[in-house]
């Protein structure tokens, strides 16, 4: 998958794409949805298959100091969509020159002039352009103006109603991660490398993988029951593990991140990538009267998620 981040420098090989539109955060089924209507469209037409997305997230940068909303960092987003097979990922930034475009600019400037793009799939309730003054219907009126195509794509409901990264949000914030992943087609999953921690889980016998939760929508602080896939180095593949995502008060810590505890592993992983799913919520953070006490409820933690995982 080849990123394009400028749409007024663009290779022509990276040109004439049938792309989806959106921010496409959580990569959630009905992203997949526009997609796949995408890459029908694109194997009509000879062209290959693209995303158009925003880094930073328009959302962000109009209001960077709300809490953290993300469901999926930058990186984990492109990972999802190259294996969903796309093929160009323009991830345009999203600046004050891009946000000042209007609906008619936005068009001609970045779509026809810029990345030439040949047709393009939209939500139902897609927007664009300054202040999202543009509407769908816009868009196939300067689709027809300037040649490219337009479909507008349906929304997609899932067992909960209408599929929304607002939703799933909402279902991990409420420690429903099965829900979360009804939505999404897929666990929801926190990526990112192995960083330094304090080591008390090693010397509690339960050495722990921990991950940074920086910009990222926080589900329900707790312990959970994971899968695990090791993305780089020697020990690269898919494990079981029990999670604990929180602030640790049983040690007065106050910023949340992610310790993984994986079954039947031995190794160092410093410094390297993992993906972290979610697969159900266990209980939530508590504090204990002493370390033994700590060290019990682990045990049962962990025997309790290795029969989730085992029947999953």
């Amino acid at each position: 998958m080849r990123i394009i981040r400028d749409f007024k420098y663009v290779e022509p090989q990276d040109k004439g794409a049938s792309v989806a539109i959106g921010n496409f955060d959580g990569v959630h089924l009905g992203h997949q949805s526009v997609i796949d209507i995408a890459r029908t469209q694109g194997s009509a037409i000879s062209a290959p298959l693209g995303v158009l997305t925003f880094e930073p997230h328009p959302r962000s940068y109009f209001a960077p100091d709300a809490p953290d909303f993300r469901l999926m960092s930058p990186e984990a987003r492109s990972t999802r969509l190259e294996k969903l097979g796309v093929e160009r990922l323009y991830e345009l930034n999203f600046n004050a020159a891009l946000s000042a475009l209007t609906p008619q600019e936005f068009a001609k400037g970045v779509i026809v002039d810029g990345l030439g793009l040949k047709h393009i799939v939209v939500g139902a309730d897609f927007r664009f352009g300054k202040a999202r003054a543009g509407t769908v219907e816009d868009l196939v009126s300067f689709g027809h103006e300037y040649g490219f195509g337009v479909t507008i794509a349906p929304l997609i409901a899932a067992g909960l109603g209408e599929v929304s990264s607002t939703s799933i949000r909402t279902a991990l914030t409420e420690g429903r991660p099965r829900d979360a992943a009804d939505q999404l087609g897929h666990w929801h999953r926190i990526e990112g490398p192995v960083i330094s921690g304090e080591q008390r889980g090693r010397e509690l016998g339960y050495p722990t993988a921990n991950m940074s939760l920086d910009g990222l929508h926080l589900p329900k602080l707790g312990v959970y029951a994971v899968m695990v896939d090791i993305l780089d180095g020697p020990f690269a593949g898919s494990y079981h593990g029990a999670a604990s995502l929180g602030v640790r008060p049983m040690f007065g810590e106050n910023t949340p991140n992610l310790e993984t505890f994986i079954f039947d592993f031995s190794g160092d992983l410093y410094g390297t990538s993992l993906s972290i799913g979610l697969v159900e919520f266990l209980r939530p953070e508590l504090s204990f009267d002493s370390l033994e006490a700590l060290i019990e409820q682990m045990d049962a933690d962990c025997l309790l998620a290795r029969e989730i995982l085992a029947a999953k």
